[in-house]
């Protein structure tokens, strides 16, 4: 069982150390190996994601990540820049499965900045479709063109999906559907963009293969507003990249902190990039303060995704309960009354709970 660790920018390297500590603790015989990714392997070897990367990322069963990304290589040429190295093993490896869990727990009721009675008990499932749509489409750029007779930059990019695409994406999230509340939202766009469009055709033709499922739409704008007003109302939400990734970092927000929620990225086999929702935070990098919980929650969806070690990845998550039951917060979701931890301390206390 081969895991590809690849702890990245800012507050990457915390974090991981933290979540690689927890896997060690469970003596479950993963063989991990450290690879340069981001903004790191930029400066060591000039390129986002190296070709020594890309290959421990290859022959690993798992891929485990931190975050990249940060103001230092931000004027860097777009194909330099430390995202387009996510992006790259993302589109190498057929990662195409996003599964982003919304998860309130109740020990954190109060760190939402909705009322609790609006938040309280939340559980939402994200399902983004993740190498296809504007991220990936082409033609794309930024040129120099004559507009109403003058010469000025022109940026281009372009939305598309194909019908297979939509499809494989929609029977992940039918099927996640199936095994929680049997509720799917497909999220579209369909009164303006025929991409979207398409979309809401294919989901419709999949929902005839899962009678037990409920299938209902909804345009993205109204989505969004949704999310605020009455997020208990979704179970299982399906959308494409660009929406997904606006709309699942909305409902982080939700659940009082970004820094709580993992994610999982798959494969048509369930080979899987797991990595938290949040970013690199440059600010507070090297402080040891960054909130390690949601590496290692992805750690515990690894488990139970690509290893199938379900009892293992329950231990994992029943562990962060329980410390959080015991009043241990790091800064992102510290209240008065809890205990103030940072992240080699919360990571102790993982541990223990173990």
């Amino acid at each position: 069982m081969k895991i590809c660790v690849l702890p990245g920018d800012g507050i990457g390297p915390e974090i991981m150390a933290e979540a690689v500590r927890v896997l060690e603790a469970l003596e479950l015989g993963f063989e991990m190996e450290e690879g340069l990714i981001g903004g790191g392997a930029v400066d060591a070897t000039g390129v986002p994601y190296p070709e020594a990367t890309s290959a421990l990322a290859r022959a690993a069963d798992a891929i485990l990540l931190g975050a990249v990304g940060g103001p230092k290589w931000d004027t860097l040429p777009r194909e330099q820049r430390p995202e387009r190295g996510l992006l790259a093993i993302r589109k190498e490896l057929g990662l195409f499965a996003n599964l982003r869990p919304a998860i309130l727990y109740p020990e954190l009721a109060n760190a939402s900045s909705l009322k609790p009675e609006v938040v309280a008990g939340l559980d939402i499932l994200i399902v983004r479709e993740l190498t296809g749509d504007i991220y990936f489409g082409q033609p794309r750029g930024i040129e120099m063109r004559e507009v109403d007779g003058a010469q000025q930059r022109y940026g281009f990019n372009t939305m598309h999906y194909t019908e297979s695409e939509i499809r494989r994406i929609g029977r992940v999230a039918f099927e996640a559907a199936r095994k929680r509340g049997k509720r799917l939202c497909s999220v579209d766009k369909m009164n303006v963009l025929e991409t979207t469009q398409l979309w809401r055709d294919v989901m419709s033709e999949l929902a005839a293969d899962y009678p037990d499922v409920e299938l209902s739409h909804m345009l993205v704008d109204n989505a969004a507003m949704q999310l605020v007003r009455a997020p208990k109302q979704f179970d299982v939400m399906v959308t494409g990249n660009m929406f997904g990734d606006i709309l699942s970092d909305e409902a982080s927000m939700l659940t009082g902190s970004i820094g709580m929620l993992p994610s999982a990225s798959l494969d048509e086999h369930n080979k899987g990039l797991y990595e938290p929702s949040h970013g690199s935070a440059p600010d507070i990098a090297g402080q040891g303060v960054a909130n390690p919980l949601a590496t290692i929650l992805s750690a515990a969806m690894m488990l139970r995704y690509t290893f199938g070690h379900e009892e293992a990845a329950k231990r994992v998550e029943d562990a962060v309960k329980k410390v959080l039951a015991q009043g241990l917060r790091t800064g992102d979701i510290y209240e008065p009354g809890t205990r103030r931890v940072g992240t080699r301390e919360m990571g102790d206390a993982v541990l223990a709970a173990l």
